[in-house]
């Protein structure tokens, strides 16, 4: 862009194109290294190219700021991240439906206000978070498009008076769009961070109510699933115990994902227009969120593939209540009005006349015998397209080459 604008010659351009390359493979093998003294990465590639090339190096700092060229670290950073976040939930995503159609059959109760309630299905459970990843999904999706904007060359927050082409920056660097107003720019500085962070946090919801569920019906008291050995631990004392603690981890990890969002909107509280030293700080938030998203993504995965489903879980008589319900419906389809099936179910109840009919009828969409699975698919698959991962990689691969 630089030699495009005729800040710099057309060799300058190519030896400066070449020796960053070089610098980018010593990245890559582990050997870049910031030296004592200089203040940053930027300030240690500008030395090392000068060292190399002389005068060309000095040129590549015309038309940026450290603001800007810190922002766009991060908007590449960011952007990268949450795609490998929103690849990741694809494939607890594709997991999860797996799970919920081999075990589309399999009976579980389901609850309201921790009250047996209704038949349920683990087809339906896990189906349930399944979808619940799509809505996430969505969420990242968000965060993306806005970590997916060009900053570079609003400088430090007012642009400059070289006619710099930002365009082509763009273009070169894969974004799907330039932030246009330079001193919005710098105040996305913050903002993109606090967005990415409400994006894991929404993932982390997800995860952290499928980890309690997991605690649950892994007790005694319920033993609707069984978490393998090597997932639990015992007690110093009680030889019995099974404890879940992966389960307890992720939902501990994923609790205090949650928190996260809160601790950027107070840092950012109060904050002017223009950059302040307080958005240094962001980091320190930001690139451990990201860690720890991955790992608790991966753990769920590898948890739900050894997790073993209960098969006969409704055979008990503790659970013949749950099928009330049924038994309301048969009489309304006999011609008893509803609220009238209503009472003289409850009267069998009370009674003791009671039989639970355990021939289930679900039919319509997203119930029990109509799980839906492919039109969540579908989601799915609609909504990790619109991120158009594909324009960007190719961007960077031939920015690299």
């Amino acid at each position: 862009m630089l030699e495009s604008i005729g800040l710099l010659s057309a060799a300058d351009l190519s030896v400066l194109q070449a020796e960053l390359k070089n610098l980018y493979q010593e990245v890559k093998t582990g050997n870049f290294v910031i030296e004592e003294g200089v203040e940053d990465v930027h300030s240690q590639v500008e030395l090392m190219l000068t060292r190399k090339l002389g005068e060309a190096g000095k040129k590549i700092h015309s038309g940026r700021s450290r603001n800007d060229q810190v922002l766009v670290d991060l908007k590449l950073y960011t952007r990268d991240r949450l795609q490998r976040v929103a690849t990741e939930t694809k494939r607890l995503f594709d997991l999860l439906i797996q799970l919920s159609e081999r075990h589309k059959d399999v009976l579980l109760p389901g609850y309201t206000h921790l009250q047996i309630a209704m038949p349920s299905s683990f087809g339906l459970w896990f189906g349930a978070y399944a979808e619940s990843l799509v809505d996430d999904l969505i969420v990242l999706q968000s965060a993306y498009q806005i970590s997916n904007k060009n900053p570079l060359g609003s400088g430090a927050g007012y642009g400059s008076s070289f006619p710099l082409n930002r365009t082509m920056t763009t273009q070169l660097l894969g974004f799907q769009s330039l932030h246009y107003n330079a001193v919005y720019a710098q105040m996305s500085r913050g903002k993109t961070e606090q967005t990415a962070c409400t994006a894991l946090a929404a993932v982390a919801t997800t995860l952290s109510r499928l980890a309690m569920d997991v605690c649950l019906y892994n007790s005694q008291n319920f033993g609707f699933l069984t978490l393998p050995d090597e997932l639990t631990t015992g007690s110093s004392i009680m030889p019995h115990k099974k404890n879940p603690d992966v389960a307890e981890l992720l939902r501990a990890r994923t609790n205090r994902l949650k928190a996260l969002p809160n601790e950027f909107a107070l840092m950012l509280t109060n904050l002017p227009s223009g950059y302040h030293r307080d958005l240094q700080l962001t980091k320190e938030i930001l690139m451990p969120a990201f860690d720890e998203i991955m790992n608790c993504l991966d753990i769920t995965h590898f948890m739900l593939e050894n997790i073993r489903v209960n098969q006969d879980i409704m055979q008990d008589g503790r659970y013949d209540a749950i099928f009330s319900v049924e038994r309301v419906n048969e009489l309304v389809l006999q011609g008893v009005p509803f609220r009238e099936a209503y009472r003289q179910t409850g009267a069998e109840i009370a009674e003791g006349t009671y039989q639970a009919p355990k021939e289930l009828h679900h039919t319509h969409e997203g119930s029990l015998g109509n799980l839906c699975n492919e039109q969540i698919k579908g989601e799915m698959e609609r909504v990790y397209a619109q991120f158009n991962f594909n324009h960007t990689e190719a961007a960077i691969r031939n920015l690299i080459a």
